[in-house]
């Protein structure tokens, strides 16, 4: 109204300067009058003030506006274009302009549209800040520390204050239009620092309050994912975030919550757990549909044969996936029936669909027991029937070791020849000596134990036990030569024939105490010796050279009594009563020497005896075939 009044006032003045035809007191009254009215409207207008101005005309490098002051003034064109140089205003527009100078050298006043709106904007933020209102901005740039915002002028955005959760990538927010919180305001050093984080803690609060108003357990809602971790995903429930881990996300296994999550999805949870005084929501995403669990035992029965996934591998054995959120193990001892497995890797990969056998179920702790190798006939079963107690069958060295050698068959079995079972009469150190990797060799059957998975086989079978037939070859007091094979502290071996040896010991070798029986005789050596025992269970011979002796000097003394009684008999029957008493106290004084050694000698060499030889094979020894 001011301003329509100032421009009428001063076109009326101009008008009546013009009328030649009034007389000149009445026009000099008049004028006078006007004048003093113009100049009144004109003292209202100061330099720095931001008038409203009329465009009246836009030419191609100012824009001329009218503010209803005696002069008008113009404004560049640079300061109405947008970013893509687009004039934005048109003749006849009002804007608010800001006066710079009331006239200048040409006659005109100096305007400014830019500094206007920055005059107006530092008012509007300095009103903002003290009364705590809201600013309408957009992030323009990324500078160190933040963000540039303009919101008329530029103000600094924090990168802490750009959400409620630190920001890693700051430069997906550049052109986005955002409402602010002016935190800091200093106009002399041209400083305004925003917070869009403050609004959202607002905004937040409220929600959270409303929120933990209805939250229950069991409860579904519908939230936004907020965050993912490699443990899970934080969902926003409405100013609370719940945690949903990767456990309670699928009935299936899962690698990384990014499998099923992404950040900004709205997802319906349940809530698992509430702790309402420290505010911790534990959420499940599975729960919402059924567990499958629930219907196992009537979808896997036990020994029905299923297909699966190898979805992971352990050193002990393969979880097969066999439907949604259902899977078994396979252990490593259910994988083959004859090789040994030292990792599930060699059989099964990652992604292998297999066939399995249902071993064992277990709902109440979700576990399904599988077998591989139940899927083919087991091959114990077919080798017992093939192979009966008894049969002669050939097959080929695979595997040799201190203890015996390894024969494997077309089923996938191998069979064991242990070192006592590979000749009636020789001790086998070695098997390496005797047999060869790949070589054939023919064996009898000797058990099967299908429980303990065991061949067991047996070479020297193939031929009779000479020992049969040492009784009846080896009386106790024949007179035997043999070569001396062996020297120990506790006696000496002589070969007797190929493969049969007998003991001499030590108490044996003379009547005389020996200390070394190095002393009394060499290896390679012919003696003679007295059979003095035999015992085929044990397979042992005892021999002596004492008591051969003895029984020569017997014999002597027979044939020179005999002699002697045909000349003298009286005489002869004095020397026979004294070679038979001499005969007593030399049988008294043996077996007292005897009995003082007593159990010890004999223990001591039969342990001797046993260390020369191998000692026969313990069951824990043959439970290697197995492993094998």
């Amino acid at each position: 109204m001011e301003e329509n009044k100032t421009r009428d006032i001063k076109e009326a003045s101009e008008g009546l300067e013009g009328d030649n035809e009034r007389g000149e007191e009445e026009a000099g009254v008049e004028v006078e009058d006007f004048k003093k009215l113009y100049e009144a409207s004109l003292k209202s207008i100061e330099e720095g003030d931001i008038l409203k101005g009329i465009v009246v005309a836009v030419d191609p490098e100012y824009v001329t506006i009218d503010i209803g002051y005696k002069s008008e003034g113009q404004i560049t064109i640079t300061e109405f274009k947008d970013k893509d140089g687009n004039v934005g205003v048109r003749v006849g527009d009002e804007i608010d302009v800001l006066l710079e100078k009331k006239e200048d050298d040409n006659g005109l006043i100096t305007l400014s549209k830019e500094k206007a709106d920055k005059l107006k904007a530092w008012r509007s933020v300095s009103k903002a800040f003290r009364e705590g209102e809201i600013v309408d901005g957009t992030i323009t740039s990324r500078i160190r520390g933040g963000l540039t915002v303009d919101i008329g002028i530029n103000a600094f955005l924090p990168g802490s204050q750009v959400d409620i959760r630190p920001v890693r990538n700051l430069d997906k927010f550049i052109g986005r239009r955002f409402k602010f919180k002016v935190i800091k305001f200093n106009k002399r050093r041209s400083n305004i620092v925003l917070s869009r984080r403050a609004l959202l803690e607002e905004e937040r609060k409220v929600l959270r309050a409303e929120t933990l108003k209805h939250l229950r357990e069991g409860e579904i809602l519908e939230g936004v994912v907020k965050n993912i971790t490699d443990y899970g995903g934080f969902v926003d429930l409405g100013g609370i975030d719940g945690l949903l881990h990767i456990t309670d996300i699928s009935w299936r296994r899962i690698n990384h919550p990014t499998e099923k999550l992404s950040i900004g999805e709205r997802i319906k949870v349940k809530v698992l757990h509430f702790d309402r005084e420290r505010e911790r929501v534990s959420l499940g995403l599975k729960q919402i549909s059924p567990d499958p669990w629930e219907e196992v035992n009537e979808k896997y029965p036990i020994g029905s044969q299923v297909k699966g996934r190898v979805v992971s591998i352990t050193d002990y054995g393969a979880f097969v996936e066999l439907g949604e959120g259902v899977e078994g193990l396979v252990h490593i001892s259910e994988m083959s029936w004859t090789k040994k497995i030292k990792h599930p890797s060699q059989v099964v990969d990652v992604g292998d669909i297999i066939d399995a056998v249902i071993l064992d179920v277990d709902v109440p702790k979700k576990r399904i027991s599988l077998g591989i190798r139940q899927v083919e006939p087991n091959p114990w079963l077919l080798i017992e029937e093939k192979y009966p107690v008894g049969t002669r069958v050939k097959g080929k060295v695979k595997t040799i070791t201190d203890f015996g050698v390894f024969v494997g068959f077309d089923e996938g079995i191998d069979g064991l020849i242990h070192i006592s079972e590979m000749s009636w009469t020789k001790k086998v150190k070695d098997p390496a000596e005797i047999y060869k990797k790949g070589q054939e060799v023919e064996a009898i059957v000797l058990n099967i134990d299908r429980g303990n998975e065991r061949f067991s086989l047996g070479i020297k079978q193939l031929t009779a036990d000479p020992w049969e037939e040492i009784p009846s070859r080896y009386h106790i007091g024949d007179r035997v030569e043999g070569k001396v094979t062996n020297i120990t502290d506790f006696g000496v071996f002589i070969e007797l024939e190929d493969g049969i040896e007998g003991l001499i010991h030590v108490s044996e070798l003379s009547k005389e105490k020996v200390e070394n029986p190095s002393d009394v005789v060499r290896v390679g050596e012919t003696v003679s010796a007295m059979v003095i025992n035999v015992d085929p269970k044990e397979r042992k011979i005892g021999l002596s050279i004492r008591s051969l002796k003895e029984k020569d000097e017997k014999d002597e003394v027979k044939r020179y009594m005999a002699s002697q009684e045909s000349a003298d008999p009286s005489l002869g029957r004095l020397i026979q009563e004294e070679m038979e008493k001499k005969a007593r106290k030399e049988e008294q004084d043996k077996g007292k020497e005897e009995q003082d050694k007593g159990k010890e000698e004999q223990d001591k060499g039969k342990k001797a005896e046993e260390s020369t030889a191998d000692s026969a094979e313990t069951p824990s020894d043959q439970g290697t075939q197995g492993e094998t």
